[in-house]
């Protein structure tokens, strides 16, 4: 609900947000995916929502829209999984127009010392048998250093094992 006008959803997935974007609030949503699979199962998603949704068949690192073209970037559960993280999160700040927002929901490295180091361990094995995702990425930095400013941010654990539960969700915008 917080997302508004031009909206880019990078890794779109099979359309689990589309049913929460406010259709007064939200112009169009370009969905940013390179599974054509994934493309795939939110179809019925996408005829069910009403809204203007247009597919980018690409990566996180590769964007072909216009500086400033979007209102708002939709990060969901992606970050782990995209290989050069610097460089998409760049394409995303260029994209957003002055004023726009970067929302996020995105697990990430645990504050507790004994699951960090457990995610430390598991984190080669997961990433190869969970399609690339890193459960350790530190997410507040990231998203920082890449010249965004987060404006509001919350954490914690949601059910499930801790090793891959702890959970960022927040808003920043461009620096």
């Amino acid at each position: 609900p917080l997302a508004t006008g031009k909206v880019l959803e990078v890794g779109m997935g099979p359309g689990l947000n589309l049913p929460f974007y406010d259709r007064d609030q939200v112009e169009m949503v370009w969905g940013l995916e390179p599974s054509e699979g994934m493309r795939r199962k939110a179809a019925q998603v996408i005829e069910e929502s009403d809204l203007d949704v247009r597919w980018l068949a690409l990566p996180g690192e590769e964007i072909p829209l216009d500086d400033a073209s979007v209102d708002t970037v939709v990060l969901t559960y992606t970050l782990c999984t995209i290989p050069d993280w610097e460089q998409a999160l760049g394409q995303m700040r260029r994209v957003l127009r002055p004023g726009g927002q970067l929302l996020f929901s995105e697990h990430g490295e645990a504050p507790d010392e004994s699951v960090r180091n457990r995610q430390r361990r598991i984190d080669p094995f997961w990433t190869r048998v969970a399609g690339g995702c890193h459960i350790n990425r530190q997410i507040p930095t990231m998203i920082e250093s890449t010249g965004f400013n987060i404006k509001a941010i919350d954490s914690m654990y949601l059910p499930g094992p801790k090793f891959s539960s702890y959970t960022y969700w927040g808003a920043a915008t461009p620096g």
